[in-house]
Protein backbone atom coordinates (compact mmCIF):
# COMPACT_ATOMS: atom_id res chain seq x y z
CA UNK A 1 0.00 0.00 0.00
CA UNK A 2 1.27 3.46 -0.89
CA UNK A 3 -0.12 6.61 0.71
CA UNK A 4 -0.62 9.72 -1.36
CA UNK A 5 0.35 13.17 -0.14
CA UNK A 6 -1.31 16.03 -2.02
CA UNK A 7 -0.19 19.63 -2.01
CA UNK A 8 -2.37 21.95 -4.05
CA UNK A 9 -0.79 24.95 -5.72
CA UNK A 10 -2.18 28.41 -5.03
CA UNK A 11 -1.20 30.95 -7.65
CA UNK A 12 -0.06 34.28 -6.22
CA UNK A 13 1.40 37.55 -7.54
CA UNK A 14 4.29 37.71 -5.09
CA UNK A 15 5.51 34.61 -3.28
CA UNK A 16 7.46 36.69 -0.71
CA UNK A 17 4.37 38.74 0.24
CA UNK A 18 2.21 35.61 0.33
CA UNK A 19 4.72 33.83 2.57
CA UNK A 20 4.52 36.71 5.05
CA UNK A 21 0.71 36.54 5.00
CA UNK A 22 0.49 32.77 5.43
CA UNK A 23 3.20 32.60 8.11
CA UNK A 24 2.64 35.81 10.09
CA UNK A 25 -1.12 36.17 9.75
CA UNK A 26 -2.46 32.63 9.22
CA UNK A 27 0.01 30.79 11.48
CA UNK A 28 1.59 28.52 8.87
CA UNK A 29 5.25 27.55 8.78
CA UNK A 30 7.38 27.39 5.64
CA UNK A 31 9.51 24.23 5.45
CA UNK A 32 11.03 25.07 2.06
CA UNK A 33 11.22 27.61 -0.70
CA UNK A 34 12.90 27.81 -4.08
CA UNK A 35 14.57 31.10 -4.91
CA UNK A 36 15.47 32.22 -8.38
CA UNK A 37 17.02 35.54 -9.31
CA UNK A 38 17.20 36.60 -5.65
CA UNK A 39 13.51 36.14 -4.87
CA UNK A 40 11.17 33.36 -3.81
CA UNK A 41 9.71 31.64 -6.87
CA UNK A 42 7.88 28.74 -5.22
CA UNK A 43 7.36 27.92 -1.53
CA UNK A 44 5.44 25.54 0.67
CA UNK A 45 3.47 26.50 3.75
CA UNK A 46 2.19 24.02 6.35
CA UNK A 47 -0.18 24.14 9.26
CA UNK A 48 -1.39 21.11 11.19
CA UNK A 49 -1.38 18.70 8.25
CA UNK A 50 -2.46 21.26 5.65
CA UNK A 51 0.29 21.79 3.07
CA UNK A 52 -0.02 24.38 0.29
CA UNK A 53 2.40 25.39 -2.42
CA UNK A 54 2.56 29.07 -3.38
CA UNK A 55 3.75 29.88 -6.89
CA UNK A 56 3.88 32.90 -9.19
CA UNK A 57 4.66 30.90 -12.34
CA UNK A 58 1.25 31.17 -14.05
CA UNK A 59 -0.03 34.76 -13.78
CA UNK A 60 -3.29 33.93 -15.56
CA UNK A 61 -4.25 31.68 -12.62
CA UNK A 62 -3.58 34.16 -9.80
CA UNK A 63 -6.37 34.38 -7.24
CA UNK A 64 -8.53 31.63 -8.71
CA UNK A 65 -7.81 28.97 -6.06
CA UNK A 66 -10.22 27.55 -3.54
CA UNK A 67 -9.11 25.25 -0.72
CA UNK A 68 -11.64 23.33 1.31
CA UNK A 69 -10.15 22.62 4.75
CA UNK A 70 -11.73 20.47 7.45
CA UNK A 71 -10.63 20.48 11.07
CA UNK A 72 -10.34 17.10 12.76
CA UNK A 73 -11.34 17.47 16.39
CA UNK A 74 -11.30 15.21 19.42
CA UNK A 75 -13.84 14.26 20.59
CA UNK A 76 -15.71 14.16 17.27
CA UNK A 77 -18.81 16.04 18.35
CA UNK A 78 -20.78 18.86 16.77
CA UNK A 79 -19.98 21.08 19.75
CA UNK A 80 -16.24 20.37 19.59
CA UNK A 81 -16.14 21.15 15.85
CA UNK A 82 -18.00 24.44 16.33
CA UNK A 83 -15.72 25.38 19.23
CA UNK A 84 -12.59 24.63 17.15
CA UNK A 85 -13.79 26.82 14.29
CA UNK A 86 -14.84 29.60 16.62
CA UNK A 87 -11.38 29.45 18.22
CA UNK A 88 -9.75 29.60 14.77
CA UNK A 89 -11.90 32.63 13.89
CA UNK A 90 -10.82 34.37 17.12
CA UNK A 91 -7.15 33.56 16.46
CA UNK A 92 -7.25 34.86 12.90
CA UNK A 93 -9.17 38.01 13.79
CA UNK A 94 -6.67 38.70 16.60
CA UNK A 95 -3.93 38.52 13.93
CA UNK A 96 -5.82 41.08 11.83
CA UNK A 97 -7.13 38.63 9.23
CA UNK A 98 -10.54 39.49 7.78
CA UNK A 99 -12.82 36.48 8.23
CA UNK A 100 -16.10 36.17 6.38
CA UNK A 101 -19.15 33.99 6.77
CA UNK A 102 -19.96 31.78 3.83
CA UNK A 103 -22.40 29.12 2.75
CA UNK A 104 -21.95 26.00 0.63
CA UNK A 105 -24.88 23.92 1.76
CA UNK A 106 -23.72 24.59 5.30
CA UNK A 107 -22.00 27.36 7.19
CA UNK A 108 -18.41 28.26 6.28
CA UNK A 109 -15.63 30.37 7.71
CA UNK A 110 -13.97 32.02 4.69
CA UNK A 111 -10.53 33.59 4.47
CA UNK A 112 -9.23 35.33 1.34
CA UNK A 113 -5.49 35.51 0.84
CA UNK A 114 -3.73 38.56 -0.60
CA UNK A 115 -4.61 37.55 -4.15
CA UNK A 116 -8.18 36.38 -3.64
CA UNK A 117 -7.51 32.66 -3.28
CA UNK A 118 -10.03 31.41 -0.74
CA UNK A 119 -9.75 29.05 2.20
CA UNK A 120 -13.11 27.47 3.14
CA UNK A 121 -13.37 25.98 6.63
CA UNK A 122 -16.61 24.07 7.09
CA UNK A 123 -18.71 24.14 10.20
CA UNK A 124 -20.46 20.84 10.88
CA UNK A 125 -23.82 20.47 9.22
CA UNK A 126 -26.71 21.21 11.52
CA UNK A 127 -28.70 18.12 12.41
Amino acid sequence: MTDWFARPVLHVKDVEASLLFYVDRLGFTSPWRYDEGGRAFVAQVDRQGCALILSDQWPEKIGKGLMFISLNVEPETHEAAVAALDALREELEARGVPVKEGWWGYRLLVVDDLDGNQLFFNYPKET
